[in-house]
């Protein structure tokens, strides 16, 4: 028989180890959110710079698409589309960028295409409200149905509107001669419209991209062109045959 009860304290110690367990571990849990908030503001910067050049990224690959297209149709035809086609009294009908919807993926929309109408023909409304994010830069806030690529139709330049070019007519070589370009937004274009860019405008080389734009060669390759090239540089790119060099770029 034990003369004082409170000689053992294993019941008192039980008790504490209960208490103990019971205690909620807060320093862990504002600890662990605290890295979270850390890492989460380590990584805007990250997250920031990731659209822009996945915007790009996309951009250059819509205007590959094109450039496929363009040679495709070329195989097809013998030549590069003309800049538009033209009724019977010369009036524009129907860009360069409708016609080469079949090498696009989109036979099934340009056969419900009246080619024989303006491309603003009320019986090609259900075309015009068509949107396709191949003909535009995911970077440029455009309207539904606009387009910001262009071809290059300054005078010696790859497209134009009465005759078509072909391969052989490139004569400063293809990985030398720009053929379509992308162009700001305030200068963008319903994709069905004949509207393209002429000198002033190609020469801009500007766009969404900050320093420059992206170009469509004629070999099909896509290059990133400063808007501070040289201009001497600008002509020879835009030239299909001046019989100029051009330099880096």
């Amino acid at each position: 028989m034990v003369d004082n009860p409170f000689s053992h304290n294993s019941d008192v110690e039980d008790v504490f180890d209960v208490q103990k367990r019971r205690r909620f571990p807060w320093l862990l849990v504002f600890g662990g959110i605290g890295t979270l908030v850390l890492l989460a503001f380590l990584m805007l910067p990250l997250t920031r710079n990731a659209r822009p050049a996945a915007y790009r990224t996309q951009c250059k690959n819509n205007l590959k698409q094109i450039g496929l297209a363009l040679h495709n149709y070329h195989d097809a035809h013998g030549s590069f589309p003309p800049a538009y086609t033209v009724d019977a009294n010369g009036n524009p009908l129907h860009s360069w960028r409708t016609l080469i919807l079949p090498f696009v993926e989109q036979a099934t929309l340009y056969n419900s295409i009246d080619l024989s109408k303006p491309w603003n023909d009320p019986v090609n409304q259900q075309a015009y409200e068509t949107d396709l994010q191949c003909y535009r830069c995911p970077s440029t806030e455009l309207q539904s149905g606009y387009t910001n690529y262009m071809a290059i139709t300054a005078e010696g330049g790859c497209f134009d509107s009465e005759t078509p070019r072909s391969l052989a007519d490139i004569k400063d070589g293809t990985s030398y001669t720009l053929i379509v370009i992308e162009v700001p937004a305030e200068e963008s274009t319903h994709w069905m419209a004949p509207v393209d860019a002429g000198e002033a405008l190609a020469r801009r080389m500007q766009s969404a991209h900050t320093g420059g734009a992206q170009g469509l060669l004629a070999d099909g390759s896509v290059r990133f062109l400063s808007e501070n090239l040289a201009e001497e540089t600008k002509t020879a790119l835009i030239s299909i045959n001046d019989g100029e060099m051009v330099g880096e770029f």
